[in-house]
């Protein structure tokens, strides 16, 4: 196991910067998810790592050695693509194996950690397959196998699991899970799916154009999100957020509901805000602001109802059954000591006293 350490990293073409000075500490054995939108910059940051794309400026560590300049071959990490980029013409056994013929290892060792490796991820029985017997989820565990043989000191992982249906995709979450646990090796993993960062995550990384948002424990960017974007992202359904003004001890919503404040806030009266209150943290209540059925939204497990009060629309989480209907007419509370409050014109989160 080692420690990666990213130090004010900037990437650019040419007169383009898309990277912006990322810094991102990252333990030995950790298991960290860098998370955002399409084109926040997470696949050029992993592809930095791998030795794929050049750095512009900063550094890159692996184990305290500078690596800027190494080729990818002396690196010591193994890659997984999105596309498993599987040799068709080889056995999965041969396709596990190829990078440790390349190297010459002897033919002993090669069995010995192809075996290992197939007992890790349950392809005993494929070995003797080709890629094109196999359906998306098993390919997908000969790729992690390809990169598993060479005992690296880094996994990459750049959005595994995207070309899987929905059910492979919460299975092979929890295999990649259970694989970090029994390897204790160092992962740093790319991805979209906010879910997927949420539970496999030792800590995310939420980035947006190139920029590191917010580094830390799900749970931790969960409860207090750094900023407006960071809030919006994290949550699914996303976290509501409402434009107004601080009146005393209360939010007042532009053309909206008005919310009583917790006394953990001191804000001057008369400020702009933006009033961030997560779906389940919003309940029914005949003495709350009141508010008219948009949609709803049964999933079984829980419903999800749209709202709007005033003119701003609201989504709830419940999580028993919901027996109304859009048009009716329903009363609404918020936790008001699990409400967050972002300064307008910077996004900034405000602090509690």
């Amino acid at each position: 196991m080692v420690s990666v350490a990213i130090e004010n990293v900037r990437k650019a073409y040419g007169p383009l910067e898309v990277i912006h000075g990322a810094s991102i500490e990252i333990d030995e054995g950790e298991f960290i998810v860098l998370v955002g939108p399409s084109g926040c910059g997470k696949s050029t940051l992993l592809r930095m790592i791998a030795g794929l794309e050049n750095i512009t400026d900063g550094q890159i560590r692996i184990g305290g050695r500078v690596i800027n300049d190494v080729a990818p071959k002396d690196r010591d990490i193994a890659m997984v693509f999105q596309n498993y980029a599987l040799y068709p013409h080889m056995t999965v056994r041969a396709n596990m194996a190829f990078s440790l013929r390349l190297r010459k290892t002897s033919p002993d060792e090669i069995e010995q950690r192809v075996k290992r490796a197939a007992d890790i991820l349950g392809l005993n029985s494929y070995l003797a397959r080709y890629p094109r017997e196999l359906s998306g989820g098993q390919r997908q565990r000969v790729a992690m196998g390809r990169a598993i043989v060479r005992n690296p000191e880094v996994f990459l992982f750049d959005e595994p699991l995207s070309n899987l249906d929905a059910k492979l995709r919460v299975a092979m979450r929890t295999e990649l899970k259970e694989l970090h646990q029994r390897l204790k090796t160092t992962i740093v993993y790319v991805t979209h799916d906010q879910i997927e960062a949420m539970t496999m995550a030792d800590k995310i990384v939420v980035m947006q154009g190139g920029v590191v948002e917010q580094f830390g424990r799900p749970l931790d960017v969960y409860d207090r999100p750094a900023n407006i974007f960071v809030a919006g992202f994290i949550g699914s359904p996303a976290m509501n957020l409402i434009k107004g003004h601080i009146r005393g001890s209360q939010f007042v919503a532009d053309e909206g509901p008005t919310f009583s404040l917790s006394e953990r806030y001191s804000i001057e009266s008369g400020k702009r805000v933006v009033c961030g209150i997560r779906p389940e943290d919003i309940v029914f209540a005949d003495d709350g602001t009141p508010a008219r059925v948009v949609t709803v939204e049964p999933t079984g497990s829980e419903t999800h109802v749209i709202l709007r009060a005033g003119q701003v629309d609201i989504s709830v989480v419940c999580r028993e059954r919901v027996s109304a209907k859009p048009g009716d007419a329903l009363h609404i509370v918020s936790c008001h000591a699990k409400m967050h409050l972002f300064d307008e014109a910077t996004g900034v989160r405000l602090t509690t006293v």
